[in-house]
């Protein structure tokens, strides 16, 4: 949304009733219409909403998701077998976990979903166009190929070689 400098009671005159003021364009709502604003508090690049605005909303508590549950979903969708989509989604959650407490803190270095799914569907691409390999072996050359370019070098054995580390 972007209102010009109004005080809350002016948005949420605005807000409230069948249509809504956004640029100064009167919008026609429909009784069924919901807004919702998804802050994620802390994260870096991210401000607050203003409490004027605050005020407007509910808030809503989310959880984490079953990370494992959606790769292996994701993989299923991608083309893997389903006897073994589990098992990689366990095995894929258990390294990204690891790797995000055991390697070096850097700003770069992504372990959350958007990482998670540009992996399997990059493990998809290399399934079809290797059908004959076998899958764990696509699920890893997925993942060397989208992390290690991101590594520092010295975490790159750590990944590689965990026992030596």
């Amino acid at each position: 949304f972007f209102f010009k400098q109004k005080t809350a009671y002016e948005i949420s005159a605005c807000l409230v009733g069948s249509e809504m003021c956004i640029r100064d364009s009167i919008i026609n709502l429909k009784p069924t219409v919901g807004v919702f604003i998804t802050m994620n508090p802390g994260y870096a690049g991210r401000t607050e909403l203003p409490d004027n605005l605050k005020v407007l909303f509910r808030p809503v508590s989310m959880m984490i998701p079953d990370y494992s549950l959606i790769a292996e979903i994701m993989l299923f969708a991608e083309g893997f077998d389903a006897k073994n989509c589990k098992e990689l989604a366990k095995k894929m959650v258990k390294l990204y976990k690891l790797a995000s407490e055991q390697l070096s803190k850097q700003d770069h270095y992504d372990f959350g979903m958007r990482a998670v799914k540009s992996v399997l569907v990059m493990a998809g691409s290399l399934k079809r166009s290797e059908p004959n390999l076998p899958e764990d072996v696509v699920l890893i050359r997925a993942m060397v190929k989208s992390n290690i370019p991101k590594f520092l070098k010295d975490d790159i054995p750590c990944l590689l070689y965990p026992s030596d580390a």
